[in-house]
Formats: structure tokens, C-alpha cells, sequence
């Protein structure tokens, strides 16, 4: 067996639908398409909040073990506090830390209403529906959370680290965990309803469209499984793991693995196209607009056509992009490890602001009424206008 060390392996997707301008869905939609309605801040005024947690400025490394088959078969770690992507409902933002919290802010003030205590890190981003929070933590667990009360309504054990981020529909909540299963479980109850096994962790976070659940596993492979049986659909074979969360509309699925983009038919598995970068492509896409957006570890945010899968623009930052895109009001926000968080014209690729902070960005930007928030491993999480 060989060690790969990862800095920094966990991608952190925005958690958001679109109700009356507030986001309570992984990805704004169940299809992950990250795109937005609604005002977004086109022009950086000033920063309305910033909410200090509680946890440390230790930096993180992933130690992944691969076994004779080159699957992955353990994961070390040391603390950082890196953040699970936010989540706005009902004027509160929702985020999880590394100080093992789940935290619930108000949106107009910072001021915090409550926070939720697990045993482990939170990486997961939180989904919310019906006065619920779901999310997972490192202690190996799916939380159900009352959205007003911050109380704990029922907790799911799976075998191993939970840091997909769930997906709700039709009363069944959908995530993966590093025990290589997805699973679907009862929203009310917390019962197991099923689950499907998979040859690898399942960090991506799932998709649900045209009665299937689509998610990507460290085997290599991503998967279209039934949403109702749990049987699958079909299964496509890249040439990495796929930790980047897929994103469907129009038919076709996109998703990163290794250093291609793909573009897979949503009915059959086959591939439509790829396009190559030259690094990792764990950041989860977005698409609005005929546009794929994404970013990569070669330090590149790139915009693709979504029919034909040609380049339309590059934007260069001066380090890894794991932070995956938001779009809202023609802007396309993203974060990388250069301390930075970048406001870019989805249609020219042009920088329209930026914003510093102390240290690096892999939480995805969340924007509701006019406010972009997202997480720092400076311990902050910011609101800006």
C-alpha cells in the first residue's frame, strides 16, 4: 500500500434553493446547478458582518491509504477550521466548523441564534426543509436539527466520516459517507428506506432529477441510481475519483474528476464530451446562462459551453481552486487558496472585485438579497454587500 498526502482534499458546496430569495438547498436547486436569482453584489460596498468560531488555526492534511486496488481505505486528518458552505432560510445563515459545530446566524445582525454540538468536525453543508436542518459531521452521523430550536430531532449512524452534503425530496433525505454507501433515509423518522454500495467513499453530494439520484464515488466511477429502489441506472467510468458534485440540467450531467470536466447524458450514461485541464477538478460546477463554470487546482476558473464543451474564458488566481461557483445577477463567485474571494463577469471573464481575507477559501459562496456569504480557514465566516 502507498500513502498519498492531500492538502486541503474537501470540496465545500454551496447549500441553497431559491425561496423568495433565500437558499435552503445544496447547490440552489436539486439539480446543483448553482445558479441564482435574484440581486447579487455587483459592486463590493462594504462588509456587513463577520462571525468568529471557536475553533483552531491548526492546518489540515489528509492521509489517504490506497489498498492492491487502488481504492482508498482509510482517512487521517489533523484539525483546521474550515467550514461546510452556508445555507440561508427563513433570514438565518447555516454553516458547520471544524470546532465541531453547526451554527445558526441571523442574516441581517451576525449574532448568533444557537449552535448544534456533534462529536467531530463538520464538513458537510446543511439542506433545509420543512423547519429542518440536515447535515453530517466527521463523528460519523446525519443530524436532523430543528431550525428554530437549534434541537436535535433525530440522528442516522452510518459506519464511517459523513461529509456529503444531503439533498431532500419527496420526504427522503439523499448523502453519502465514507462507509462507500449512499444512503436514502425518512425525513420524519430517520429510518433507513435503502442504500447502495459503491467501491469507494462518497464525498460527492447527490443531484436529484428525472426520478434519479446522481453522485460520484472515489471508486472512479459516477452513479445513477433509482430514486425510489435504490437500483441502479447506470454507472460512468473516469480516470480519478469523483469527489465533485454533479450538477444536471437539460439533460446532461456535469461533474470534475482528475483533470477533465465531464459532460455525461442523463439517460443513457454516455458521454457528450470532456474538457481537460491541467489539474484536479474537484470544485462541483455550476451552469447558467449556456455556460459551465468550475475551477480547478491549476489555479484557473474556466467557462465552457455547455453544448459544444469549448473554452468560452480562463480567470488565473495565484493558487488551487477547490471553491465551487455561485452565479447570481450575471457574476460568478468563487473562492481560492489565495486568500481571495473573486466577483467575475460570467460573460467576459473580466475580475469585477475581490475580496482578501487572512487565509485560504475552500467553502463556496452562498448570495441571497444582495449579500454574498461564505467561509475562511481564518476562522471567519463573512457576510458582504
Amino acid at each position: 500500500m502507498k500513502k498519498v498526502i492531500i492538502g486541503f482534499i474537501a470540496l465545500f458546496s454551496i447549500s441553497a434553493f431559491n425561496n423568495n430569495n433565500e437558499w435552503s438547498k445544496f447547490r440552489g436547486n436539486l439539480g446543483n446547478t448553482g445558479h441564482y436569482e435574484g440581486k447579487a453584489p455587483v459592486e463590493l460596498t462594504n462588509i456587513k458582518w463577520k462571525f468568529k468560531t471557536e475553533g483552531d488555526i491548526d492546518s489540515i492534511v489528509s492521509i489517504a491509504k490506497f489498498n492492491s486496488k487502488g481504492l482508498v481505505s482509510k482517512l487521517k486528518k489533523t484539525k483546521k477550521n474550515e467550514y461546510s458552505s452556508p445555507t440561508v432560510a427563513d433570514g438565518i445563515v447555516f454553516f458547520g466548523s471544524t470546532d465541531n459545530y453547526l451554527y445558526a446566524i441571523d442574516v441581517k445582525t451576525g449574532q448568533k441564534k444557537w449552535k448544534f454540538k456533534t462529536e467531530d468536525d463538520i464538513y458537510s453543508s446543511p439542506a433545509v426543509s420543512d423547519g429542518i436542518v440536515f447535515f453530517g459531521s466527521w463523528d460519523d452521523y446525519l443530524y436532523a436539527v430543528d431550525i428554530k430550536t437549534g434541537q436535535e430531532k433525530w440522528k442516522f449512524k452510518t459506519k464511517s466520516i459523513v461529509k456529503s452534503s444531503p439533498a431532500v425530496s419527496d420526504g427522503i433525505v439523499f448523502f453519502g459517507s465514507h462507509d462507500n454507501y449512499l444512503y436514502a433515509v425518512d425525513v420524519k423518522t430517520g429510518q433507513e428506506k435503502w442504500k447502495f454500495k459503491t467501491e469507494g467513499w462518497v464525498e460527492s453530494s447527490p443531484a436529484v432529477a428525472d426520478g434519479m439520484v446522481f453522485f460520484g464515488s472515489w471508486d472512479s466511477y459516477l452513479y445513477a441510481v433509482d430514486v425510489k429502489t435504490g437500483q441502479e441506472k447506470w454507472k460512468f467510468k473516469t480516470e480519478g475519483w469523483v469527489e465533485s458534485s454533479p450538477a444536471v440540467t437539460d439533460g446532461i450531467v456535469f461533474f470534475g474528476s482528475d483533470d477533465y470536466l465531464y459532460a455525461v447524458d442523463v439517460k443513457t450514461g454516455q458521454e457528450k464530451y470532456k474538457f481537460k485541464t491541467e489539474g484536479l477538478v474537484s470544485s462541483s460546477p455550476a451552469v447558467a446562462d449556456g455556460i459551465v463554470f468550475f475551477g480547478s487546482s491549476d489555479n484557473y476558473h474556466y467557462a465552457v459551453d455547455v453544448k459544444t464543451g469549448q473554452e468560452k474564458w480562463k480567470f488565473k488566481t495565484k493558487e488551487n481552486i477547490y471553491s465551487s461557483p455561485a452565479v447570481a445577477d450575471g457574476i460568478v463567485f468563487f473562492g481560492s487558496r489565495d486568500d481571495y474571494l473573486y466577483a467575475v463577469d460570467v460573460k467576459t471573464g473580466q475580475e469585477e472585485w475581490k475580496f482578501k481575507t487572512e487565509d485560504d477559501i475552500y467553502s463556496s459562496p452562498a448570495v441571497a438579497d444582495g449579500i454574498v456569504f461564505f467561509g475562511s480557514t481564518d476562522n471567519y465566516f463573512y457576510a458582504l454587500e
